[in-house]
């Protein structure tokens, strides 16, 4: 019967998933099995305040509220039977249907009895009585009642009513009215009811705990006070009471700074609560039951509850957005990720080597966004990946951070395998004026590497050795440009030659303006709009 009662509580304070719930099904119903061992059933007789079997109380309990058998009692329940079998599942059905019924109120159509009657148990059997003639008395055979008119009774009443005393005040002299209460006090009652209404009782509980736990000093409250609130976030994450975690997160590193005589464990236990919550296994459940909801929190309870993550999260992170399908839940994770990673360059790193290439590649843009000079670091082996979007998001990345170590990595990029990668990467360095990448450059444009390569590439390079060549380069460009051709000369194509004329209007210098002047009039039509563009560059 302590077993049940204690089910009973469970029942009422935790949800099915709970732990606390779960253990104390299972102890019922080992319970249940060794009374098995030595009866064939248990018969209960019901009282108001106790339960007795075999004429011996095995359960009372005077707190009405609290009390099984004033649950039963009350709804005209005398005896209840329980039969092998019914710890399997009736008895959790059970359970639940008296919880329902202590909270069902008074103009409820259903009481005790319907919902016994609904459940239909095969293994639970009770008899009750009718709560109106329970204690009636009995008419005996023959015996009549005599009948009585209304007039009857009325002189009956006058005739037992004591004279009415000469200068006794009766409230019958008086007319009452329904609402006696003036309109500022009528105004005052509904503001705090509302006010009342509106508390969060969740948060009020909370409070208290905090409150106790950090002012109290015995190690046996603590770790009992530790245990609740472990207990109590499962539930409210289930409930989806997001900003009431985040106030338990909160209060804990609160607690860790103020509270006295803190034993080692207990500060372990405090310290790890919200470590657990930014674990992958707990904070993957979390955002995966965010996404999935119909109904979602507000930016705000989510916003409370995201600042708390501990820098182990990013990682997590980064793994789900590209993941996720609601956008408010998105922008969410993703403004507690940027904050993550302007607080902690080594969680950057790790989520940049993590072996899931949507981390990295969310990583990688939001490392770019934030402009973090750190990351460089960790994006060197990226590019020597094979997947082209990667290497695109790392150089863009690259060249928004445009930090030294950015800039060295970008000189590597200029040797690429992939077009667009090297593209990039030289169409920045050029217009940095990175004279660092000038040597490969310089290969790419005068030592034929180029040939197999499309117009726009061609351009990107060309146009990037004329940015940081410079009045040294003119010579090279012009050759390259001119047209004459003799036995040996070698007359190069006119699109290197185009890419040539574009390259002198980089330099911007009168020798480059003049050798474009005596290229005007060239007859290859993709030259001549070249130059005539150089020429614009350079004022001439």
């Amino acid at each position: 019967m302590q077993l049940l009662s204690k089910g009973m509580r469970a029942t009422q304070l935790y949800l099915p998933n709970n732990p606390v719930y779960q253990r104390a099904v299972e102890n019922i119903r080992t319970g249940f099995r060794q009374i098995w061992q030595a009866a064939d059933d248990l018969v209960f007789d019901i009282g108001e305040t106790d339960m007795r079997w075999e004429d011996h109380v095995v359960y009372s309990q005077d707190q009405r509220n609290e009390s099984i058998a004033w649950t039963l009692y009350k709804d005209g329940v005398r005896s209840l039977t329980f039969r092998p079998g019914v710890e399997d599942a009736e008895i959790v059905r059970f359970l639940g249907v008296l919880h329902q019924a202590k909270t069902l109120s008074a103009d409820a159509p259903d009481d005790l009895l319907t919902l016994l009657w609904a459940e239909d148990f095969q293994f639970i059997a009770y008899t009750f009585r009718e709560l109106a003639s329970e204690n009636a008395v009995p008419i005996e055979k023959g015996e009549t009642i005599p009948a009585a008119t209304p007039n009857d009774v009325r002189a009956h009443v006058e005739e037992e009513a004591p004279p009415k005393r000469e200068g006794l005040v009766s409230i019958d002299d008086f007319d009452t009215t329904l609402y006696f209460l003036e309109e500022k006090e009528i105004d005052y009652l509904h503001k705090e009811i509302e006010r009342e209404y509106a508390q969060d009782l969740r948060r009020n509980v909370l409070s208290m705990l905090c409150d106790l736990l950090e002012l109290q000093t015995y190690g046996t409250v603590r770790a009992e006070l530790i245990s609740i609130m472990e207990n109590f976030i499962p539930y409210l994450l289930g409930a989806g009471d997001f900003r009431s975690v985040a106030f338990v997160l909160r209060e804990s590193r609160v607690i860790l700074q103020r509270a006295r005589e803190l034993i080692p464990e207990h500060r372990q236990t405090l310290e790890s609560v919200p470590t657990r919550l930014s674990e992958p296994e707990a904070l993957s459940q979390l955002l995966q039951s965010l996404d999935e909801a119909m109904v979602h929190p507000t930016e705000e309870d989510l916003g409370e509850l995201f600042t708390e993550l501990r820098p182990q999260a990013l990682v997590t992170l980064m793994g789900w957005l590209p993941k996720l399908t609601n956008e408010r839940v998105r922008d969410l994770v993703k403004g507690a990720a940027e904050r993550l990673a302007q607080a902690n360059a080594a969680e950057v790193l790790k989520a940049l080597a993590s072996s899931d290439a949507g981390a990295q590649l969310e990583m990688v843009r939001l490392a770019g966004r934030l402009k973090l000079p750190g990351a460089p670091d960790g994006m060197g082996p990226l590019l020597e990946t094979g997947d082209r979007a990667l290497k695109l998001a790392v150089v863009e990345a690259l060249t928004a951070i445009g930090s030294p170590a950015a800039m060295r990595l970008l000189e590597k990029a200029v040797d690429d395998s992939d077009r667009d990668v090297r593209i990039a990467a030289v169409k920045f360095l050029g217009q940095r004026g990175h004279r660092n990448a000038f040597p490969r450059i310089e290969a790419a444009v005068t030592a034929n590497k180029l040939k197999d390569a499309d117009l726009t590439e061609k351009m990107a390079f060309f146009e990037a050795y004329g940015a940081l060549a410079g009045a040294s380069g003119i010579p090279v460009l012009e050759k390259m440009l001119s047209s004459k051709s003799g036995l040996l000369a070698r007359k190069e194509d006119p699109e290197t030659r185009a890419c040539a004329a574009m390259a002198l209007g980089r330099i911007k210098a009168p020798e480059a303006r003049t050798i474009l002047q005596k290229a005007a009039l060239d007859k290859e039509p993709l030259v001549r709009n070249a130059v005539s563009r150089a020429l614009r560059e350079v004022g001439g």
